[in-house]
Parts: C-alpha cells; structure tokens; sequence
C-alpha cells in the first residue's frame, strides 16, 4: 500500500470530529475504495463500541469517512467526516 499523507485540513477535521489517525489509516486499508466527486475517492469503516462525545450523549459506534486523493507516490487524505450511531444515549 502507497504511503498516506494528512492534509493539515483532513488533520483538523479527524480531531474536531473524533476521529484518531489510526482509525484514519484503518479506514483506507480495510474500507472499500468507492469513487468521489471531483476525481477523488472516498472509504468508510464502521468501529463499533462506547464514545461519549463533547454534546454529552454516549453512542455506540462510529463510521468514519475518509476522502483521499491518489497521487504516484502517496494517498492524500483531504477531508475525515465522523458519524456516531445513536442507541447508548444516557
């Protein structure tokens, strides 16, 4: 597998939404690549288990999003998008 870069944006996104790098890179390598607008490519993996967030709910798992771009050398993650599953609210 090619190497794979962080934007600064897909960095921020990933933390603001609660995302780890690991989840990130788990995304790209176990997801099934899908085509996205613009040329660019979008992989989604679903983590199941317990999170609370910052809105004070519990959720029982997670989808995380990733959008990559494909260049010769490296995959470039431009933007990470988070979805909880609601059930665990407390």
């Amino acid at each position: 597998m090619k190497k794979v870069h962080l934007s600064r944006h897909a960095s921020m996104r990933a933390l603001m939404r609660g995302a780890t790098e690991k989840e990130v890179l788990e995304t790209i390598e176990r997801g099934i690549a899908e085509p996205a607008k613009r040329g660019k490519w979008q992989s989604r993996c679903h983590f199941p288990g317990e999170y609370a967030c910052a809105d004070g709910k519990s959720y029982i798992g997670k989808t995380v999003e990733v959008i990559f771009a494909e260049e010769p050398d490296a995959l470039v993650v431009v933007t990470v998008k988070v979805y909880y599953e609601q059930g665990g609210a407390r």
